[in-house]
């Protein structure tokens, strides 16, 4: 996959790291970038098609996919994160995470996929989180909505090989972006994060760890969990040695 001449399409791409992706699509020589948002005047980077979307509406993700039938990349950026609680929270604000996350990305995956064959190709750019394998009280409907979209990047790969579009995952601890402001901890720039993405969809990389906190997240899981929790719960409040 060649960013330098490709069609792109990135939701949540207002702000944040869906801004940043735009941004180096652009510079890297993409054709033609959708830059995709619930609000598209909110959009400000020149040179990228405004595009209105909301995930979560099927009407909007059909709308899309007819003026972005020449798309080659697709970028699933856009995210959201309630803090609501599992046990006594509200039910609405986690299925909008797990709509945005899960069924919003397939949704909008299976609407693009028939132009991704004919443009041959392409490939799919899942962002993820070091989330996507380890719960967190305060985040807990975060963490089901990404290791959702992470099972769901695994089965897209496999049905999406035989048309040959690339499907790969990006994986991150935190991104100094305004969802994670009010958190202390090593932050990834935004821009610095888009060339490790496109860097890899050049490879041909199935999976993107991006930075030492979603490795060592990973390398946990073939461990107990009365093991692991307690050594997350130690590395989060600062106390690990």
């Amino acid at each position: 996959m060649d960013i330098n001449g490709s069609i792109a399409l990135v939701t949540g791409a207002n702000r944040g790291l869906g801004r940043a992706f735009a941004q180096r699509l652009l510079e890297r020589g993409a054709a033609r970038v959708y830059a995709a948002a619930r609000r598209p005047e909110a959009v400000d980077l020149p040179g990228v098609e405004p595009l209105a979307l909301d995930i979560t509406d099927p009407g909007q993700i059909s709308a899309a996919a007819e003026r972005a039938a020449d798309v080659t990349l697709l970028v699933n950026n856009a995210g959201v994160q309630s803090g609501v609680s599992l046990v006594d929270g509200d039910l609405g604000a986690l299925r909008i995470e797990v709509e945005t996350h899960l069924f919003g990305p397939l949704q909008l995956t299976r609407a693009l996929a028939p132009g991704l064959a004919r443009n041959g190709g392409g490939a799919v750019l899942n962002v993820l989180s070091a989330m996507s394998w380890f719960a967190f009280e305060g985040a807990n409907g975060y963490h089901i909505a990404k290791a959702a979209e992470w099972a769901l990047t695994n089965g897209l790969r496999l049905e999406l090989a035989r048309q040959g579009t690339q499907v790969t995952g990006l994986h991150l601890g935190m991104a100094d972006t305004e969802m994670s402001a009010a958190l202390t901890g090593d932050k990834i720039a935004p821009l610095a994060l888009a060339d490790i993405a496109l860097d890899g969809i050049e490879a041909g990389a199935a999976e993107i760890l991006a930075d030492d906190w979603s490795r060592s997240i990973k390398a946990f899981l073939a461990e107990d969990p009365a093991v692991v929790y307690p050594r997350l719960a130690a590395a989060l409040s600062g106390k690990a040695d």
